[in-house]
């Protein structure tokens, strides 16, 4: 019989997997693939649990490779679900619970894909699942771990889809072929402590940073480029941590978050922001300490033979011609691309972390459909 998507995906759901607890995800995952004859490990590190699993000749060159996570964010307030967040309740056409769109659905789509595939027409080469618990907290762990382990072993994908949530209304009508980059800075301006009464004896910081906030979000960064949205700013925080009226602050601290495109790189962006924090201590006398941290860097898999391959499987399938895009956050992606060409396609990700997260229980069928003619005409 078909392996049925929907019911692993809802057994997957009943696996309380919030980052990073493994929560029987992975061991359901590896002992379904085990028996459909994939050669499993489990790449655990650093408290993160991850499962590896090939068919077919290690390092071959025709190795077709899909990633996913199981791990997924907190329920929230459990009393404002309408079905329970683990329960994986079938109900009006959607199969409900914490998960099901980001990024069960896709792990069981794929998951399913590969095992009637390979029981069904043995391919001449090698299907490779990378599944990591890790992607929803720090990713240090995860998918990065499975790729440290791969490299040392001699493991190898040739290509490698990711199944994470892309559509943005109907399935297929969007896939990713890259990301924007992401870097966070965190700024500490320093002041003099003092009375709110004798503003002459302090030195107040919160000025001083709120014009440094205003200079970097005024700049336009960049106007885009063919594959990529324009850069962006956000700020996240700004705060003084001081509950008294009466006391102008020593101390002021802001966040931002940069989105970015290729025109930029990390150091450029760090360099850019270390010089206006410089300019407004010119101005103002407040030293400003910045600490970054990059999260990925921005990457394109110029559109081409792996682009061509998933979009026409889409189109056949659903009847809907994919947009190449870029946008959104980031994703495992950002470190699959170091090892090999990579996309991204999967379901509609309106519900994602949302309370009351659904999938439409034709969708995964349909996503099966999609991976499963991937696989046919990548080994055709």
């Amino acid at each position: 019989m078909p392996t049925d998507p929907v019911a692993l995906t809802a057994e997957l759901i009943r696996c309380p997997s919030v980052t990073p607890t493994e929560g029987g995800a992975l061991r359901l995952l590896e002992t379904r693939l085990s028996a459909a004859g994939f050669e499993c490990r489990r790449i655990d590190r650093g408290g993160v649990a991850n499962l590896f699993a090939r068919w077919g000749a290690r390092g071959h060159p025709a190795s077709f490779g899909f990633n996913g996570h199981t791990d997924v964010v907190p329920a929230g307030d459990t009393v404002a679900w309408t079905h329970a967040p683990f329960g994986a309740t079938q109900a009006e056409g959607w199969l409900w619970g914490r998960g099901a769109v980001d990024m069960k659905s896709g792990v069981a789509a794929f998951v399913a894909a590969a095992i009637d595939f390979v029981r069904d027409t043995p391919p001449d080469g090698a299907i490779v699942l990378a599944i990591t618990g890790d992607e929803e907290g720090d990713a240090v762990d995860g998918t990065t771990a499975l790729l440290d382990w791969m490299a040392d072993e001699g493991e190898r994908m040739s290509v490698c889809l990711v199944g994470e949530p892309t559509s943005r209304e109907i399935l297929g009508d969007m896939m990713k072929i890259g990301r924007r980059g992401s870097i966070t800075a965190w700024f500490t301006a320093h002041g003099v402590q003092g009375h709110a009464a004798y503003p002459q004896r302090a030195q107040n910081p919160i000025p001083a940073l709120a014009r440094l906030i205003e200079r970097l979000t005024a700049y336009r960064l960049d106007e885009g480029t063919r594959h990529f949205d324009p850069s962006t700013l956000a700020v996240t925080t700004f705060d003084t941590g001081n509950p008294a009226t009466n006391v102008i602050p020593g101390l002021c601290r802001a966040t931002v978050n940069i989105r970015f495109n290729e025109v930029h790189s990390p150091d450029s962006l760090a360099e850019w922001l270390r010089a206006e924090a410089d300019k407004v201590t010119e101005e103002t006398g407040i030293r400003f300490d910045m600490e970054t941290r990059l999260s990925g860097e921005s990457f394109l898999t110029p559109p081409g033979v792996l682009s061509d391959l998933v979009a026409r499987a889409i189109e056949t399938e659903t009847g809907q011609r994919p947009e190449l895009s870029t946008s959104g956050g980031t994703s495992d992606a950002r470190f699959v691309k170091d090892h090999c060409p990579v996309v991204e396609f999967g379901l509609v990700g309106r519900t994602m972390h949302q309370v009351d997260e659904r999938v439409a229980i034709d969708q995964i069928g349909a996503l099966k459909r999609i991976y499963s003619r991937i696989l046919a005409d990548y080994f055709g």
